[in-house]
């Protein structure tokens, strides 16, 4: 399996109302650095109904401001309609971050 594939696959299993960070689909993958890597992949993402890629936040809770799919606010519209609040465009990760 690639690692695009790893990814999209990973996206599935995150359950509604929590989010992930792009470093913790690094560390999934194996490897911490990988970071910048994951936000590349999501932003190519094929299929972003399927691949729910606007789960994944940065490492402070901020949604992303390049979000591949219709930009910040649809982001920030497809977590609030997914029971996330959202402030400022960052969420709580104490409160929706998936430990899993």
């Amino acid at each position: 399996m690639t690692i695009q594939n790893r990814v999209y696959e990973f996206l599935k299993t995150i359950p509604k109302n929590k989010v992930v960070t792009y470093g913790q689909i690094a560390e999934y993958l194996g490897n911490p650095k990988l970071s910048r890597v994951v936000g590349n992949i999501l932003h190519k993402n094929p299929d972003p109904i399927h691949y729910p890629c606007y789960k994944v936040v940065n490492q402070k809770g901020y949604l992303s401001p390049h979000f591949g799919d219709g930009g910040i606010e649809v982001q920030k519209e497809r977590l609030e309609k997914d029971g996330i609040k959202v402030i400022n465009y960052r969420i709580d990760l104490e409160k929706y971050q998936w430990k899993y």
